[in-house]
Protein backbone atom coordinates (compact mmCIF):
# COMPACT_ATOMS: atom_id res chain seq x y z
CA UNK A 1 0.00 0.00 0.00
CA UNK A 2 2.98 2.31 0.74
CA UNK A 3 4.53 1.88 -2.31
CA UNK A 4 1.18 2.14 -4.39
CA UNK A 5 0.42 5.38 -2.22
CA UNK A 6 4.67 6.39 -3.20
CA UNK A 7 3.70 6.04 -6.66
CA UNK A 8 0.63 7.73 -6.97
CA UNK A 9 2.16 11.06 -5.30
CA UNK A 10 5.21 10.99 -7.39
CA UNK A 11 3.74 10.24 -10.47
CA UNK A 12 2.17 13.84 -11.68
CA UNK A 13 5.77 15.32 -10.54
CA UNK A 14 7.37 12.51 -13.01
CA UNK A 15 4.53 13.84 -15.78
CA UNK A 16 5.28 17.47 -15.32
CA UNK A 17 9.62 16.87 -15.86
CA UNK A 18 8.20 14.56 -19.06
CA UNK A 19 6.27 17.11 -20.16
CA UNK A 20 9.58 19.65 -19.43
CA UNK A 21 11.19 17.60 -21.73
CA UNK A 22 8.71 17.66 -24.67
CA UNK A 23 8.09 21.49 -24.46
CA UNK A 24 12.44 21.82 -24.30
CA UNK A 25 12.35 19.64 -27.41
CA UNK A 26 14.42 16.91 -26.23
CA UNK A 27 11.53 14.08 -27.23
CA UNK A 28 10.84 14.21 -31.05
CA UNK A 29 7.61 12.75 -32.35
CA UNK A 30 7.39 9.39 -33.28
CA UNK A 31 10.46 8.85 -30.41
CA UNK A 32 10.10 5.62 -28.22
CA UNK A 33 10.61 5.76 -24.72
CA UNK A 34 13.36 3.38 -22.80
CA UNK A 35 12.19 3.13 -19.16
CA UNK A 36 15.27 1.88 -18.42
CA UNK A 37 16.82 5.44 -19.51
CA UNK A 38 14.65 7.58 -18.46
CA UNK A 39 13.89 6.06 -14.61
CA UNK A 40 17.57 6.04 -14.42
CA UNK A 41 17.63 9.79 -15.77
CA UNK A 42 14.74 10.69 -13.38
CA UNK A 43 15.87 8.31 -10.61
CA UNK A 44 12.55 6.57 -10.18
CA UNK A 45 11.19 3.25 -9.97
CA UNK A 46 9.84 1.56 -13.61
CA UNK A 47 6.20 1.50 -11.71
CA UNK A 48 6.35 5.58 -11.07
CA UNK A 49 7.34 5.77 -14.44
CA UNK A 50 4.86 3.93 -15.77
CA UNK A 51 2.28 5.72 -14.31
CA UNK A 52 3.56 8.88 -15.26
CA UNK A 53 3.33 7.55 -18.55
CA UNK A 54 -0.27 6.29 -18.24
CA UNK A 55 -1.35 10.17 -17.61
CA UNK A 56 0.61 11.64 -20.20
CA UNK A 57 -1.27 9.20 -22.58
CA UNK A 58 -4.37 10.56 -21.24
CA UNK A 59 -2.91 14.20 -22.43
CA UNK A 60 -2.79 12.78 -26.04
CA UNK A 61 1.18 13.55 -25.63
CA UNK A 62 2.39 9.75 -25.55
CA UNK A 63 0.82 6.63 -27.54
CA UNK A 64 1.34 3.35 -26.12
CA UNK A 65 1.44 0.33 -28.78
CA UNK A 66 1.05 -3.00 -27.34
CA UNK A 67 4.30 -5.42 -27.47
CA UNK A 68 5.90 -2.21 -28.90
CA UNK A 69 6.38 0.35 -25.93
CA UNK A 70 5.70 3.92 -25.32
CA UNK A 71 6.06 6.50 -27.77
CA UNK A 72 6.14 10.32 -28.16
CA UNK A 73 3.07 11.22 -29.67
CA UNK A 74 2.82 12.88 -33.14
CA UNK A 75 0.52 15.67 -33.66
CA UNK A 76 -2.36 15.72 -36.64
CA UNK A 77 -3.58 17.95 -38.66
CA UNK A 78 -6.92 18.58 -36.64
CA UNK A 79 -4.65 18.64 -33.85
CA UNK A 80 -1.95 20.80 -34.60
CA UNK A 81 -5.34 23.13 -36.00
CA UNK A 82 -6.95 22.91 -32.58
CA UNK A 83 -3.84 24.12 -30.66
CA UNK A 84 -3.46 27.44 -32.58
CA UNK A 85 -7.40 27.93 -32.11
CA UNK A 86 -6.81 27.28 -28.35
CA UNK A 87 -3.45 29.68 -28.56
CA UNK A 88 -5.40 32.81 -29.97
CA UNK A 89 -7.77 32.66 -27.28
CA UNK A 90 -5.51 32.55 -24.52
CA UNK A 91 -2.04 34.52 -25.42
CA UNK A 92 -4.33 37.45 -27.37
CA UNK A 93 -6.56 37.64 -24.69
CA UNK A 94 -3.55 38.17 -21.78
CA UNK A 95 -2.00 40.43 -24.02
CA UNK A 96 -4.67 42.82 -24.64
CA UNK A 97 -5.82 42.63 -21.04
CA UNK A 98 -2.30 43.10 -19.63
CA UNK A 99 -0.37 46.06 -18.00
CA UNK A 100 2.80 46.97 -19.27
CA UNK A 101 5.25 46.52 -16.12
CA UNK A 102 3.89 43.34 -15.02
CA UNK A 103 6.95 40.85 -14.05
CA UNK A 104 6.24 38.55 -17.09
CA UNK A 105 7.19 41.22 -19.12
CA UNK A 106 10.23 40.94 -18.05
CA UNK A 107 10.68 37.45 -18.48
CA UNK A 108 9.40 38.28 -21.52
CA UNK A 109 12.06 40.47 -22.12
CA UNK A 110 14.38 37.93 -21.21
CA UNK A 111 13.46 35.02 -22.99
CA UNK A 112 13.81 37.87 -26.23
CA UNK A 113 17.54 38.72 -25.04
CA UNK A 114 18.79 34.47 -25.02
CA UNK A 115 16.78 33.73 -27.88
CA UNK A 116 18.97 36.64 -29.61
CA UNK A 117 21.76 35.50 -28.36
CA UNK A 118 21.48 31.96 -28.97
CA UNK A 119 20.43 33.08 -33.22
CA UNK A 120 23.86 34.59 -33.51
CA UNK A 121 25.16 31.08 -32.17
CA UNK A 122 23.28 29.45 -34.55
CA UNK A 123 21.56 27.31 -31.92
CA UNK A 124 18.09 26.72 -33.29
CA UNK A 125 17.34 24.46 -30.39
CA UNK A 126 17.62 27.15 -27.51
CA UNK A 127 16.35 29.57 -29.81
CA UNK A 128 12.63 27.68 -30.29
CA UNK A 129 13.29 26.79 -26.46
CA UNK A 130 13.16 30.50 -25.92
CA UNK A 131 9.95 30.84 -27.76
CA UNK A 132 8.30 28.40 -25.99
CA UNK A 133 9.04 30.77 -22.63
CA UNK A 134 8.50 34.16 -23.95
CA UNK A 135 4.66 32.46 -24.94
CA UNK A 136 4.08 31.08 -21.62
CA UNK A 137 5.06 34.11 -19.92
CA UNK A 138 2.69 35.91 -22.18
CA UNK A 139 -0.19 33.28 -20.23
CA UNK A 140 1.27 34.44 -17.12
CA UNK A 141 -0.01 37.84 -17.47
CA UNK A 142 -3.20 36.59 -16.96
CA UNK A 143 -2.34 36.08 -13.32
CA UNK A 144 -4.37 32.68 -13.62
CA UNK A 145 -2.63 28.99 -11.97
CA UNK A 146 -5.25 27.30 -13.73
CA UNK A 147 -4.43 29.03 -17.26
CA UNK A 148 -0.88 28.55 -16.87
CA UNK A 149 -0.59 25.12 -16.16
CA UNK A 150 -3.55 24.18 -18.74
CA UNK A 151 -0.87 26.10 -21.69
CA UNK A 152 2.04 23.92 -20.37
CA UNK A 153 0.19 20.74 -21.91
CA UNK A 154 -0.63 22.78 -24.61
CA UNK A 155 3.08 23.95 -25.02
CA UNK A 156 4.13 20.22 -25.12
CA UNK A 157 1.86 19.55 -27.97
CA UNK A 158 3.31 22.75 -29.70
CA UNK A 159 6.56 21.49 -29.51
CA UNK A 160 5.84 18.23 -30.88
CA UNK A 161 4.18 20.26 -33.68
CA UNK A 162 7.45 21.80 -33.80
CA UNK A 163 9.53 18.62 -33.86
CA UNK A 164 7.52 17.82 -37.38
CA UNK A 165 9.99 20.17 -39.26
CA UNK A 166 13.30 19.13 -41.12
CA UNK A 167 14.83 22.79 -40.57
CA UNK A 168 14.39 24.71 -37.49
CA UNK A 169 15.93 27.90 -38.24
CA UNK A 170 13.12 28.12 -40.85
CA UNK A 171 10.33 27.57 -38.36
CA UNK A 172 12.03 29.99 -35.32
CA UNK A 173 14.26 32.95 -37.07
CA UNK A 174 11.21 35.08 -38.51
CA UNK A 175 9.75 34.98 -34.64
CA UNK A 176 12.80 35.84 -32.80
CA UNK A 177 11.81 39.91 -33.95
CA UNK A 178 8.60 39.29 -33.90
CA UNK A 179 8.66 38.44 -30.46
CA UNK A 180 10.70 41.61 -29.48
CA UNK A 181 7.89 43.84 -31.52
CA UNK A 182 4.89 42.17 -29.48
CA UNK A 183 7.02 43.19 -26.56
CA UNK A 184 7.89 46.64 -27.51
CA UNK A 185 3.77 47.44 -27.87
CA UNK A 186 3.39 46.08 -24.83
CA UNK A 187 6.33 48.30 -22.53
CA UNK A 188 5.05 51.12 -24.54
CA UNK A 189 1.42 50.97 -22.99
CA UNK A 190 -0.77 49.47 -26.30
CA UNK A 191 -1.60 46.12 -25.51
CA UNK A 192 -4.58 45.74 -27.72
CA UNK A 193 -1.92 46.40 -30.29
CA UNK A 194 0.61 44.06 -29.61
CA UNK A 195 -2.53 41.50 -29.39
CA UNK A 196 -3.75 42.07 -33.08
CA UNK A 197 0.39 41.39 -34.10
CA UNK A 198 0.46 38.22 -31.97
CA UNK A 199 -3.18 37.35 -33.88
CA UNK A 200 -1.57 37.79 -37.01
CA UNK A 201 2.02 36.10 -35.85
CA UNK A 202 -0.04 33.07 -34.71
CA UNK A 203 -1.81 32.62 -38.21
CA UNK A 204 1.28 32.71 -39.72
CA UNK A 205 2.88 30.10 -37.60
CA UNK A 206 0.35 27.98 -37.77
CA UNK A 207 0.44 27.79 -41.76
CA UNK A 208 3.96 26.92 -41.35
CA UNK A 209 3.71 24.19 -39.52
CA UNK A 210 0.36 22.75 -41.26
CA UNK A 211 2.75 23.31 -44.45
CA UNK A 212 5.47 21.52 -43.03
CA UNK A 213 2.77 18.58 -42.18
CA UNK A 214 1.30 18.24 -45.21
CA UNK A 215 4.76 17.44 -47.10
CA UNK A 216 5.34 14.72 -44.15
CA UNK A 217 2.10 13.47 -44.79
CA UNK A 218 2.39 13.08 -48.69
Amino acid sequence: MAEADTTAALAPRLAEEIRDKLIRGELKPGQRLSEAALSADLDVSRNSLREAFRLLTKEGLLRHEPNRGVFVATPSMASIIDIYRVRRIIECRALADAYPNHPAAMRMRAAVDRARIARQAGDWGTVGSENMKFHSAIVELADSSRLSAFYAQIAAELRLSFGLLDDPELLHAPYVELNASILDLLETGHPKEAAAALEAYLAQSERTVLAAFSRMAT
